[in-house]
């Protein structure tokens, strides 16, 4: 075979297969594109604007005869809350009062509120480890226990009715009719509106204090956060624009607490009680 015609026979063989290259690495068709999540929309990591605190809310009537009202207190140096103080104030026209009392059966405050039914408890004066009323108490009109002489103040409560007294000035005779009493120290407001507790003391603890003011009103206050000596919460009761009367310290510490059913308010105590102060409304 010629020369010529050789090549071009391979000519052909080689176009031949170019063309079965070509079309065996033609790329498949396209495929649809691919629907993508949305981009999500960015997050708030902004801390929430916090709610401003009151000072003092003022007293806010709860119902008739019933006044709630919350202090806060700061450090002057470091513009911290050094205490919250709550406050009910009752007309006694509108409740009466009364003294659960079980020695050595302590309760809680919910526990203590289911049996009494009452509206309003607080802790009572101050016990034994073996949840025994420490002074006198008077439960159902029967006295057990032995009355502080020369200090501390008095619970006397008849026909619902509730007066507080001055141990030292007013001291508890043997015999006197009294429906239901408890006892308690120091007196941090004296008859009058004097300084009840002028020594300077420096442990600072929990505070329950029952008061009456120049209205004869009841005021109940718990100081939970344990932001006051005595004589610092006698000194700020005494200043105060409470118009108190007299005051009393009730057991602190652990066994400060508060219960109120309607609305509810639960500051806890610690401690099981065998005592409180109850006030229930009158029919």
């Amino acid at each position: 075979m010629r020369p010529f015609l050789i090549l071009c026979l391979l000519f052909g063989v080689l176009a031949c297969g170019l063309v079965e290259l070509t079309e065996t690495v033609t790329p498949p068709a396209t495929r649809p594109p691919v629907a993508l999540p949305p981009t999500p929309a960015p997050v708030n990591t902004a801390a929430p604007t916090p709610t401003p605190i009151l000072p003092d809310t003022g007293w806010r009537p709860l119902r008739p005869g019933l006044e709630q009202r919350t202090i806060n207190l700061t450090q002057a140096t470091t513009s911290q809350r050094q205490e919250t103080i709550t406050l009910m104030r009752l007309d006694p026209a509108f409740f009466s009062f009364d003294i659960a009392y079980r020695p050595g059966r302590p309760q809680t405050l919910p526990q203590w509120q289911a049996e009494t039914g009452a509206l309003l408890l607080v802790n009572g004066g101050y016990f034994t480890p073996e949840y025994i009323a420490t002074g006198l108490i008077i439960v159902g009109g029967q006295a057990s226990g032995r009355s502080y002489e020369g200090f501390g103040g008095m619970v006397v409560i008849n026909g619902g009715g509730l007066v507080l007294r001055s141990l030292a000035e007013q001291p508890y005779q043997s015999g006197e009719e009294i429906a239901a009493a408890l006892q308690s120290f120091p007196l941090l407001v004296r008859p009058g509106g004097g300084l009840g507790f002028p020594d300077e003391d420096n442990r600072l603890s929990r505070r329950t204090v029952i008061a009456q003011d120049n209205q004869g009103r009841v005021l109940f206050l718990v100081a939970p956060l344990g932001g006051f000596t005595l004589h610092q919460l006698s000194q700020w009761l005494v200043n105060s624009d409470l118009d108190l009367h007299i005051a009393l310290n009730l057991d602190g510490g652990a066994s400060t607490g508060l219960y109120l059913a309607d609305p509810l308010l639960h500051i806890p105590a610690f401690d099981l009680l065998p005592t409180v102060l109850t006030a229930t409304p009158r029919e």
